[in-house]
């Protein structure tokens, strides 16, 4: 691989694609369900980017395992009732992904999606042949541990400094802070600017096809 090419890897929901609100919805929904103080949107807002468990852990602090378990499932199957028609894109994203493929980069998913989660959207929005490789965090370590990070530089044979994250969560930050990988960080997702600028992007842009002029 030449030095020109770059592994780049994105997050999805909130950075590619805008589904923040869906999500919390959900979460508020599955809450509710099992008796549970619903979150405030915010609240809700806050772990998006971390595998499911973990994000109710977090939300839910004093639920044992087998109440996340059950949660886990009645916001799977909010999910999947809501999402018969995948939220749309941020502005962008498709044109510019088109672009970067076609410059030769190597283009990868990591996110706290499961495994099925990302396979549904992907071939409802016939993306499929787009991305070379992706992680999700039902079958591998949630963000931000850099596991998913470290498996795709090891399937794709670069190191760290040949990659690029890109993510709107402090977890995409941290998690490539941790794999020692630089990062760029998008100000339109789930948690704002200012906390994604204390991990040190190279960039922390506004508009999806800002990511290209920092490749």
């Amino acid at each position: 691989m030449t030095d020109s090419r770059k592994l780049l890897i994105f997050d999805w929901d909130g950075t590619l694609s805008d589904s923040v609100a869906r999500i919390s919805r959900c979460i508020q929904l599955a809450a509710v369900d099992h008796h549970l103080s619903a979150p405030s949107y915010d609240e809700a807002k806050d772990i998006i980017g971390l595998g499911l468990a973990e994000a109710i852990r977090r939300l839910f602090p004093a639920v044992d395992d087998q109440t996340i378990a059950l949660v886990s499932a009645t916001y799977s199957s909010h999910y999947r009732r809501e999402d018969s028609s995948p939220c749309d894109f941020f502005p962008y994203v498709l044109p510019v992904l088109e672009q970067l493929r076609n410059d030769n980069h190597v283009l990868t998913v990591a996110t706290g999606k499961s495994r099925a989660g990302l396979d549904r959207v992907l071939q409802a929005t016939d993306l499929q042949s787009l991305f070379h490789g992706s992680r999700c965090a039902d079958e591998t370590a949630s963000k931000p541990n850099p596991l998913m990070l470290e498996q795709l530089l090891d399937q794709f044979e670069m190191r760290p400094e040949q990659a690029i994250m890109v993510g709107d969560t402090e977890f995409d930050m941290e998690m490539a802070v941790n794999a020692n990988m630089p990062r760029i960080a998008v100000s339109y997702g789930a948690h704002d600017a200012s906390r994604l600028r204390s991990y040190g992007p190279i960039a922390c842009v506004d508009c999806f096809s800002e990511i290209v002029s920092h490749i």
